[in-house]
């Protein structure tokens, strides 16, 4: 379970996913089956989740990782550069995007 903390020395990286709602349930259901068997088993992985907006027209993951290189070590697996590229493909625009915590209330 992720832990938001203002002293979290890790990397947070939040992604979008602009979808359709005709899409939006099919890349959840990839991202939730990647995330199961491949991302939250690689190395410096430390916590992630998936969500859904009521639209369906927008997909976010929030994941946790030691560091940065963790993360990109992860993208560049033949098995996630295989499936990011299902995935981008069924949406109109994806933006990772890597964060550090300012403040939590």
């Amino acid at each position: 379970m992720p832990d938001i903390r203002q002293d979290f020395d890790g990397q947070t990286v939040i992604c979008t996913f602009e979808v359709t709602p005709g899409s939006a349930q099919d890349v959840v259901d990839l991202l939730q089956d990647a995330w199961s068997t491949v991302i939250s088993r690689q190395p410096g992985f430390i916590a992630g989740a998936v969500h859904l907006n009521d639209a369906q027209t927008r997909v976010c993951t929030y994941s946790q990782w030691r560091d940065r290189k963790d993360y990109q070590a992860m993208l560049r697996t033949p098995e996630m550069r295989e499936r990011n590229r299902v995935i981008h493909g069924m949406c109109k625009s994806f933006e990772p995007v890597m964060y550090e915590v300012q403040a939590v209330f």
